[in-house]
């Protein structure tokens, strides 16, 4: 199965058992949601929450965007019932299952088989559902490698920095902020590196998780500023407030998109019979060769996929 790009810049979280909170997702600008059936959603109401999720997915009137469903982890009583009866009731109108707290790559491979089973039952097309895992703890980061790799379906690994903060036994209560005492550099350097490293090798995408202080937009910001920079594809969003930000964060400027698009332009027509079969030339007063193709292609391919329209076009030269 090949997994096309796509966006994932704001990925919001909702409630599964919350009417009200799904009916206004539908209208909001995210890239993604996911109904929640696993942190968000009490334990006496999973049962009918699965129902809710099942219903308002086949409903309708998401738009374009990614409809995910949380399910609970392997640990506990609920996961089967959670993907048995979302993806039995309303897996035609289902883009992924994001499974948290996963631990080893058997996780998502017993994943895989039952939504195959499930698939093949009743005549949903084998594997075009994808599955997002979450790694939250130390011994899911240990084997985010295998887990990358350990099915077809995987399509984004995610950190989950509340549960992860708490199984390092890590000295803070502010999701995602440096932790008292660490003044130099960033404590979740190495695990979203992690992350993004084998993301990258397996080309699966990146997603930061929630930043919980959700009055406090400049500090989100900030927050997804760092993970953009090293280059994860997009973050959680638990309030309307934190949208416009993850989509602005997660994008390319408009300035780097033409440019990256320009790139790409001027790089085939120099490297063609046209433009004299050469391999490096001036695009202004830039040197351009393959390796600024390639560079040039993940900008221009995060701002396709956000839907970017393109502005100022290169033309070849006509001496």
């Amino acid at each position: 199965m090949t997994t096309q790009l796509r966006a994932r810049r704001s990925c919001m979280a909702v409630p599964g058992s919350n009417q009200k909170f799904i009916d206004k997702a539908r209208t909001l600008p995210v890239d993604q949601f996911f109904l929640d059936l696993e942190d968000a959603c009490a334990p006496l109401a999973k049962p009918g929450a699965r129902k809710t999720i099942v219903a308002a997915l086949n409903e309708g009137g998401w738009g374009d965007k990614l409809r995910v469903v949380r399910v609970n982890d392997w640990t506990t009583e609920w996961t089967y019932r959670d993907v048995t009866e979302v993806v039995e009731g309303a897996g035609a109108n289902l883009d992924a299952i994001m499974l948290p707290k996963v631990q080893t790559a058997e996780q998502v491979v017993a994943l895989d088989l039952l939504m195959t089973q499930i698939e093949k039952a009743t005549g949903l097309e084998v594997g075009r559902i994808g599955i997002e895992a979450q790694i939250e703890n130390a011994l899911g980061l240990i084997n985010v490698n295998a887990i990358a790799t350990a099915s077809p379906r995987v399509e984004t690994i995610i950190f989950g920095p509340a549960d992860f903060m708490a199984s390092i036994n890590m000295k803070s209560l502010v999701v995602g902020e440096q932790p008292p005492g660490y003044d130099v550099g960033d404590a979740y350097h190495h695990i979203l590196m992690s992350i993004l490293m084998a993301a990258r090798a397996h080309d699966k995408q990146a997603i930061d998780g929630p930043y919980l202080q959700i009055k406090d937009v400049d500090g989100y910001r900030r927050v997804a500023g760092r993970a953009a920079a090293l280059g994860f594809d997009g973050k959680w969003v638990l309030h309307p407030g934190q949208i416009e930000a993850a989509n602005e964060v997660f994008s390319p400027s408009q300035a780097d998109y033409d440019h990256a698009e320009n790139i790409l332009d001027a790089y085939d027509w120099f490297t063609s019979e046209a433009g004299g079969k050469r391999g490096a030339a001036m695009l202004g007063d830039e040197m351009i060769d393959e390796a600024s193709r390639k560079m040039a292609l993940v900008i221009s391919g995060k701002g396709r996929a956000a839907g970017m329209t393109r502005g100022e076009r290169w033309t070849p030269p006509t001496d």
